[in-house]
């Protein structure tokens, strides 16, 4: 009894490694799928403790059912481990009921919506066929799973931040965030992993995610960060970065890289630190790598080190043009603050991806007119708009609740399709239409269209990357009327 089958489940592509924004990339106008590491750090803790390790992410291999049910019924594992979200929770566990239906094994299922969950919402849920559930990081406790499980050692009871089945009913341990040192987890398991299927948007590249921080100080209401990371900030040390970054490119191939922490910036010194050991390293020039980005802290000199170092793309999540309404998120930044910051970006001449949200529960049609105001100011190189979405357990769940507008379930919602009736003034419908305008009237410029193609005009593929992006971002955010 020592196998252990890694999965994404067939299915919507969800980005199913990112516990705090789980975005559903089938409704999504851009955006790239990011590496399973999730996955990869399980199987290369599993791998060290002995146990024999499958990992397929079927979802984004656009595989069927059949292909997992060959998998199962050859690699016969003891135990299933898979990620689920917000979204898909409900549809993964029936896909769980599936595989019991011919082959019986310990389930266990891991995602950011089950962190010190309310024990009385787990009767929404059909559990019959989980053993286990994890609302915590699964790397850090999958070894403890599988010895109990699968070895019969040691205690269930002693395992941070899940749910254990215990007779007919669910055990809910302590869930205490924040409590693991980086650094103790082996490198993701690549060479199990098909690190082809995770690709740079404009080029198409293999593109490796590097996890080098976990958590935020911030209070941002909407976000799971503070949550399920804690708001103290763990970083892995530079040189264990840099040594992966090696691994990846020597072993595998891999030159383009997604160095994931809820806020790569937020400590710019360490940002920096990692800057100047690639600039210092043979691999400089060679490698190139996107962030993620606040819009404070963050400095000319730190940009200019993200510039020389290979930084191809800075995310920032701006959120708003309304300053009530950043207030009233705690983002901590101003209006004034996100165009100081585009504009180092701009300066330092790094594309930039702009994050932006609409629909909180006090939103009035004027704020959202705020927003497209600040994204034609800002005027990223792409965008993404979001409607909010109140994760049970955030500051926005009870805003929702306090304005009255929760709607749907806990379960099976993302920022696509939120559980909410729109905000105090807007309906969800009137909510959807406007994010559909918004998009559709900031990429169909002609000048935006024109500066793009021009910029890719010397690279083919790439040129190829913004039509194909461009006619989803149409298909899927035409008016409902025009349908």
């Amino acid at each position: 009894m020592n196998r252990v089958m890694l999965l994404y489940p067939p299915g919507k592509l969800l980005q199913r490694s990112e516990d705090r924004a789980q975005c559903n990339l089938d409704a999504a106008a851009t955006g790239a799928i990011h590496a399973c590491n999730d996955l990869g750090y399980c199987a290369a803790v599993l791998l060290e403790k002995g146990y024999e390790v499958f990992l397929r992410d079927y979802q984004t291999e656009k595989a069927s059912f059949e292909d997992v049910e060959r998998d199962v019924r050859s690699f016969r594992p003891d135990m299933i481990a898979l990620s689920t979200t917000n979204t898909s929770v409900i549809d993964d566990l029936a896909f769980l009921d599936r595989v019991s239906g011919f082959h019986k094994c310990v389930n266990v299922v891991k995602g950011a919506v089950f962190y010190d969950l309310d024990p009385s919402l787990l009767d929404f849920l059909d559990l019959k066929s989980v053993s286990c559930l994890v609302g915590t990081e699964l790397e850090f406790v999958i070894g403890a799973l599988a010895d109990f499980y699968l070895r019969g050692e040691g205690k269930l009871s002693v395992v941070n931040g899940i749910f254990y089945r215990d007779e007919e009913s669910f055990v809910k341990n302590p869930f205490v965030c924040g409590l693991n040192d980086l650094d103790d987890l082996p490198f993701p398991a690549r060479g199990l992993m098909k690190n082809e299927l995770y690709v740079r948007p404009d080029t198409g590249e293999p593109m490796a995610t590097i996890q080098t921080g976990l958590g935020c100080p911030s209070g941002c209401i909407y976000c799971l960060t503070p949550i399920i990371s804690g708001r103290n900030v763990r970083k892995r040390d530079v040189g264990n970065v840099y040594r992966e970054i090696e691994e990846c490119y020597f072993r595998y191939g891999i030159r383009n890289f997604f160095f994931k922490a809820d806020t790569f910036t937020i400590d710019p010194f360490y940002a920096g630190a990692v800057c100047d050991r690639i600039i210092n390293s043979p691999l400089h020039g060679e490698i190139e790598f996107t962030v993620n980005s606040r819009a404070k802290p963050l400095e000319p000199w730190l940009l200019k080190k993200l510039r020389e170092a290979g930084c191809f793309t800075i995310a920032v999540g701006f959120e708003s043009g309304s300053d009530e309404t950043l207030r009233r998120i705690k983002k901590g930044t101003t209006v004034e603050d996100n165009l100081r910051a585009a504009r180092l970006i701009r300066e330092a001449g790094i594309p930039l991806f702009g994050f932006f949200m609409i629909g909180f529960p006090w939103e009035t049609e004027e704020m959202i007119a705020d927003t497209e105001r600040l994204i034609r100011r800002i005027d990223p190189d792409f965008i993404e708009l979001h409607v909010a979405m109140p994760y049970y357990g955030t500051g926005l769940y009870e805003e929702c609740r306090k304005y009255s507008v929760l709607s749907g379930g806990s379960f099976g919602h993302d920022c696509y399709f939120p559980n909410t009736s729109g905000t105090k003034e807007l309906s969800a419908e009137q909510l959807s239409e406007l994010k559909k305008k918004i998009l559709l009237r900031f990429y169909l410029r002609p000048s935006y269209m024109a500066k793009k193609m021009l910029s890719a005009a010397k690279t083919p593929k790439v040129a190829m990357s913004y039509i194909r992006y461009g006619l989803r971002l149409v298909g899927r955010n035409l008016p409902a009327r025009r349908r």
